[in-house]
């Protein structure tokens, strides 16, 4: 039988009989806070430069998400997560350089993942069969088959999985589709998307000693294994653009990192988000060996979607045209 009794109720009787204690309101749920009930409880896996940057302030400022726990395998950059979150709600925020702690806590609803390229696929799907809900940073995936994977686990677990990219979010990409779908420019004839042609090769790099504070073979992971070398890797005690996005072992480069943010717009305007290329020619150019950095440095891809509609993806500056 229900006592009719609220947790909100619950818990202001039990504080007044309780000793004096200092506990922070959101904790709580009192003075218009989200009670704990009613509030999701995340786990970040991955703390660098884009989760501290872009999304951990977005959730701290999120009335109906906790950030519970934080994981990174660069223990400078966890503790420098873990006080932030400490800072925001007050002490408690557990600090692993294990996932699987993550992964194995009950009171934890969904996890986000901001970790480097070659571990988001096999993160996602473990966290998904522990049955988190997941916000897995783009690029999403690196090979069809992965994404193959992501699809069925998905959907046998029912879990929630959704792909981060906060360009949707930007007002002229809103506006770009508003016109768009709605028919203010006409008929499409042709779709142009176009990214920085940032990345480039660098000399082969020495092996260098493991900064102290990196767990660099769980760093690795699933990726082959090599010397570490700061180039490789990111700049210790510093949130700068990480080498680790310019290598093949790691990641494939600006073809699927700015190109996820700008196609994707393109293809929300258009109403084919939900579609793909039924033809793909493409070519590219890499650096001039021997060199340590590898992804491509310029590429030029023609598309045809269903229906004949030609969309050209190539290395110039950030765009899409309509």
């Amino acid at each position: 039988m229900s006592l009719g009794i609220s947790r909100r109720s619950f818990l202001k009787g039990a504080a007044a009989l309780a000793a004096p204690t200092i506990i922070p309101a959101s904790a709580l749920g009192l003075q218009g806070a989200t009670p704990p009930s009613e509030r999701i409880n995340v786990g970040m896996i991955g703390t660098g430069r884009q989760a501290l940057i872009v999304s951990l302030p977005q959730l701290l400022n999120m009335p109906d998400v906790q950030v519970v726990a934080v994981c990174d395998v660069d223990a400078w950059r966890l503790a420098d997560a873990k006080k932030r979150v400490d800072d925001h709600y007050g002490a408690g925020c557990m600090a692993t350089g294990d996932y699987g702690d993550v992964l194995a806590r009950d009171d934890i609803d969904a996890v986000l993942i901001s970790t480097p390229d070659h571990w988001h696929t096999p993160l996602a799907l473990e966290a998904m069969e522990a049955g988190k809900d997941v916000a897995l940073e783009k690029p999403i995936t690196r090979t069809i088959a992965e994404g193959q994977a992501l699809v069925e686990t998905a959907a046998r677990t029912a879990r929630v999985f959704r792909v981060d990219s906060e360009f949707r979010s930007q007002p002229g990409v809103h506006r770009a589709a508003e016109l768009v779908r709605n028919g203010f420019i006409g008929e499409i004839q042709r779709v142009s998307v176009g990214v920085p042609g940032s990345d480039i090769g660098c000399p082969p790099q020495p092996a260098m000693p493991v900064p102290g504070e990196l767990d660099y073979e769980t760093w690795q992971g699933p990726a082959p294994r090599q010397p570490y070398t700061e180039l490789g890797v990111h700049p210790p005690h510093a949130y700068g653009r990480p080498g680790w996005m310019r290598h093949l072992f790691y990641c494939d480069g600006m073809v699927t990192n700015w190109g996820t943010h700008l196609n994707d717009g393109a293809m929300w305007a258009t109403g084919l988000e939900r579609t793909g290329p039924v033809e793909i020619q493409a070519t590219g150019t890499y650096p001039e060996p021997p060199t340590f950095w590898n992804v491509m440095t310029g590429f030029e891809i023609e598309y045809v979607f269903e229906g004949g509609l030609p969309w050209t993806y190539r290395t110039d500056r950030p765009y899409f045209l309509i």
